[in-house]
């Protein structure tokens, strides 16, 4: 099948934003999707996979640091940490000294 002018082959266009400005929006159904990954991972290393182990903990280390990423992200891009930490359910001081005050 030839791709159409300026598509890449594979890329449904009605599903697909056009343009530089283009953002990605992750949803509910991505975030639920990651979680049933992770707790089969877990079921996993419970099964017996002991070498899964210090993979299971290197993730957890990875949605840490892509926590902080996130956040210090929205705070440059304008949020307040008491709007941070009103969509994770804890304090501002909470949220500023877990997640990176002002570093």
């Amino acid at each position: 099948m030839p791709a159409l002018a300026g598509r890449e082959p594979g890329v449904n266009g009605s599903l697909t934003v056009a343009g530089p400005d283009r953002q990605v929006v992750e949803n509910d159904a991505y975030a639920a999707f990651v979680r049933r990954v992770l707790r089969a991972a877990g079921r996993r290393v419970a099964a017996g996979d002991v070498e899964g182990l210090a993979y299971l903990v290197a993730l957890s280390d990875e949605v840490e640091c892509s926590i902080r990423a996130a956040v210090l992200g929205l705070r440059e891009f304008g949020y307040s940490w008491a709007e941070v930490a009103a969509r994770v359910g804890v304090t501002r001081q909470a949220a500023q000294q877990r997640w990176g005050g002002d570093r």
